[in-house]
């Protein structure tokens, strides 16, 4: 069959046009790729196809940034227009919330906005720690950023459009060097906390269904009590996806904190399935159940049918642990004016309660830790250097692409193989070594394991009250300072 025949039949089958719209369609597809058609092959994505053509013929450079734009105008003929996806969202909200996410879901993936085919590269399993099973991913769907970008950014002072990444401007924008094109992305307007935000998949998710919810303007991130609301009133929109905030700090926070936004989805967490350690007991809220959650962050848990109680309460940790300081744990929360105390959010429904993590935050740093006090320490930044932000903390890791080759090469050096091991992998890999007879039947198995545990000190430097002694007495010091 011919190429373009063939797209414009699924772009009809999509239902965007009908059997009518026909020739105007192949005539779309003609202003993109040029005029004469072509056989199709069948063992390969057609849009894949249109986009080779069109470099073939010089309607587009052969730079990933000119394939992307193309790429995606073209699955932009397979997707409504805004406001026909927003009224058709909400026409199956009235059957129910899942319902309504599932067809935007299917959209957002069957018109490649969520990158499907790039996702699956990325390497995932769990293994079990004392905290129980961590998750492992090596992002590996996400592209490098175009060179040419890169060198054209170095050079432009321009003022932007769209402001950034998040703002709703992104919204069927063609693309650019440096700005990811959108013409096929949709945005779905939700009320929260009175005023208008946006509900949209995330293209590279890191989880099931991983979405974002933004605020319709571009406004700094926040950690307060209006969070807390904003929250409770997603998760009472969509109650089969968690919903939380990344920190509004450098450090302990997201890499987006200029644009306020939460992120959420249909994944259940490790943290999520821990255990409380220590319950506590807040006479003021008797609705509310708390407790100092079994993780190695520093984390509260808040559980109530009762939201009003659940905000306040929430309120009130967040406040107290603002102006908190406990100088023999490193913990400050001020240098004169600088802030250094926040919190991460999370909640999520366990049937008609809600469940509101309140993970502490403190992003000081000092000569021996320059990067934070509770952040990676240097010793585990051969695996992770990177900020810990909301998705980490729950414990899902989302590590380097740059560690897929780099931890082949280890493995070669436990096997005895030749191999090119990274300096900064040699000490880690030899105090492996020591403590386990690695062959090549259990090679892989030992690697997924190692890198857990990594992953579970990770977590541990970035809480701030320590699962030893005196961490134990740090976290009553700060409970009796609640009440």
């Amino acid at each position: 069959m011919k190429l373009m025949e063939k797209f414009a039949d699924q772009v009809i089958a999509s239902g965007t046009y009908e059997p009518l719209d026909r020739i105007y369609v192949l005539n779309k597809i003609r202003g993109f790729v040029g005029d004469e058609d072509v056989e199709a092959k069948d063992d390969e994505p057609v849009v894949n196809q249109l986009v080779d053509l069109a470099v073939k013929r010089g309607k587009i450079d052969d730079g990933q940034t000119a394939k992307e734009i193309l790429n995606d105008q073209l699955y932009d003929l397979m997707t409504p227009t805004p406001s026909v996806v927003n009224h058709k969202f909400w026409e199956k909200y009235q059957q129910s919330p899942s319902t309504a996410t599932d067809w935007f879901y299917n959209l957002c993936t069957s018109n490649d906005y969520v990158k499907v085919a790039a996702i699956k590269k990325n390497v995932v399993f769990d293994k079990p720690t004392k905290y129980g099973n961590l998750e492992i991913t090596i992002n590996l769907s996400k592209p490098e950023k175009d060179p040419k970008a890169i060198a054209a950014a170095a050079h432009d002072t321009a003022k932007k459009y769209p402001q950034c990444a998040l703002c709703m401007e992104n919204e069927g924008y063609r693309g650019r060097l440096g700005q990811a094109a959108r013409s096929n992305h949709r945005i779905i307007r939700i009320t929260v906390g009175g005023q208008q935000w946006g509900f949209q998949y995330s293209p590279y998710a890191y989880f099931h269904e991983h979405c974002i919810f933004l605020d319709s303007k571009h406004e700094p991130m926040k950690i307060n009590r209006q969070t807390l609301i904003n929250l409770v009133e997603i998760e009472k929109q969509f109650p089969d996806y968690f919903v939380g905030s990344n920190a509004d700090l450098p450090i302990v926070g997201g890499s987006m904190l200029a644009h306020e936004h939460y992120q959420g989805g249909k994944h259940i967490f490790p943290m999520m399935k821990a255990s409380i350690k220590k319950e506590l007991h807040f006479a003021e809220y008797p609705a509310v159940d708390a407790g100092i959650v079994n993780w190695p962050m520093s984390d509260i848990r808040l559980t109530s049918t009762d939201t009003e109680q659940l905000i306040d309460l929430g309120t009130h940790i967040i406040k107290v642990w603002d102006q908190y300081s406990d100088e023999s744990l490193g913990i400050k929360a001020f240098d004169g004016q600088t802030r250094h105390h926040t919190v991460t959010p999370i909640i999520h429904r366990e049937d008609d309660k809600f469940v509101l993590d309140l993970v502490l935050r403190d992003n000081n740093t000092n000569d021996e830790y320059p990067l934070g006090i509770f952040h990676p320490h240097e010793k585990l930044w051969h695996i992770k250097k990177e900020n810990i932000g909301l998705i980490e903390v729950m414990g899902r890791a989302i590590l380097p692409a740059r560690l897929k080759d780099e931890l082949n090469e280890v493995k070669k050096f436990w096997l005895g193989a030749e191999n090119k091991i990274a300096d900064s992998h040699l000490p880690w890999a030899k105090e492996v070594q020591s403590g386990i007879n690695i062959t090549a039947d259990n090679v892989d198995e030992v690697m997924e394991q190692e890198l857990a545990n990594v992953f579970a000190n990770v977590l541990e430097n970035a809480g701030v009250f320590k699962d030893d002694a005196a961490g134990n007495e740090g976290w009553q010091r700060f409970v009796d300072a609640l009440k």
